[in-house]
């Protein structure tokens, strides 16, 4: 008889808790089959006949996600899973909506039009998310990119944000290159502390295997096998955002946020997140979703605020933000006229 091993590395799990006390856990699978089951630091190993192997392979992934879940796996827990694995059923996760396990939580779409997210990004390799502040665009986006690392689906993330407000020239700010940029993407950083050990970040950035940058470090770049996140996409013009779009290689997938109510370009300028929805509308692989107030998961301050502006707004009162965003189709055609392949593309330092 052919024996077949397989390997399963337990990545931020806490081994104590997935095989129980006393390796009770462990042993309540050992007892159910013939297969000889190994556990070496962070992996089990375990060799026997090959539909056996991968029914326990199985079990210890249902284990893992019931840990992740609920933060921790009783002995009730192990045994249902033993039973339903064992008949040939399907374990019911319930956890569809779920994007990322991390140490301390869960990351999961909480609203319809989070849901609608999650969807759109498992469909299509590029996904436009357009909406009001905290409706979670930006956290999920780089939720999305975190997991597809971890699943190996990707070998590396890319983050980049237009730094629109030193008029991408950022010379005259205090320190080095990296002192220069990191108040512009602080945001991104925030966001994968949350999601990743420091010491694990760390050696991802040092490595490369996360990547934050501005937008004008994207010129003349081919990304392979990579996630790739544009976030503040409304203060990318035109020129930008093609630039950007056209660094996608194979293997890759993209997520450009943006909100189309807060953009700061200069009144004549076109953003490039308002022109490329009728670019783009209809072409195959590519995804839109709109968030509104109905899906802001911050404050309920901010839902608040957000509603307060659009009333204003719509008394005829234009807010600076409102109103450039409103012009910007306005100005297409006179844009396409002055512009050149180079514009705004490059930072002086």
């Amino acid at each position: 008889m052919e024996l077949t091993e397989k390997k399963l590395k337990l990545d931020d799990i806490n081994v104590l808790e997935l095989l129980g006390i006393n390796d009770s856990n462990l042993e309540l699978i050992q007892d159910r089959f013939d297969s000889l089951i190994t556990v070496r630091g962070d992996s089990v190993i375990i060799r026997g006949e090959g539909f056996e192997v991968e029914q326990i392979e199985k079990i210890f992934k249902e284990m893992i996600f019931i840990l992740n879940k609920n933060r921790q796996l009783t002995k009730r827990d192990v045994e249902i899973v033993l039973d339903l694995v064992s008949e040939g059923s399907e374990v019911n996760r319930g956890g569809e909506d779920v994007i990322l396990y991390t140490k301390n939580d869960t990351i999961k779409a909480r609203t319809n039009g989070q849901k609608e997210y999650v969807k759109k990004v498992k469909q299509s390799d590029l996904v436009f998310a357009i909406g009001p502040a905290g409706t979670g665009k930006t956290y999920l986006a780089v939720a999305f990119a975190v997991a597809a690392l971890k699943r190996k689906e990707v070998q590396k993330i890319v983050l980049t944000r237009p730094a629109v407000e030193a008029g991408e020239s950022l010379g005259f700010l205090p320190g080095d290159f990296r002192e220069k940029i990191d108040p512009y993407l602080r945001p991104l950083y925030d966001a994968l502390e949350e999601m990743l050990p420091l010491d694990k970040l760390k050696t991802y950035l040092e490595r490369g295997t996360i990547e934050i940058i501005p937008l004008a470090y994207m010129r003349g770049r081919t990304l392979n096998n990579a996630f790739v996140i544009l976030d503040e996409a409304q203060n990318a013009n035109s020129i930008q955002m093609k630039m950007f779009l056209t660094r996608l290689g194979n293997n890759s997938k993209a997520i450009i946020t943006g909100d189309i109510t807060q953009i700061d370009l200069p009144s004549k300028t076109v953003s490039g997140l308002v022109q490329i929805q009728d670019i783009l509308k209809n072409v195959s692989g590519v995804g839109f979703i709109y968030f509104d107030k109905s899906d802001v998961v911050r404050h309920k301050l901010v839902r608040d605020i957000i509603e307060a502006y659009e009333k204003f707004s719509s008394n005829g009162e234009k807010a600076n933000g409102k109103k450039n965003g409103n012009l910007q189709k306005d100005h297409l055609n006179e844009e396409k006229n002055n512009s050149t392949p180079n514009d705004n593309l490059e930072i002086n330092n």
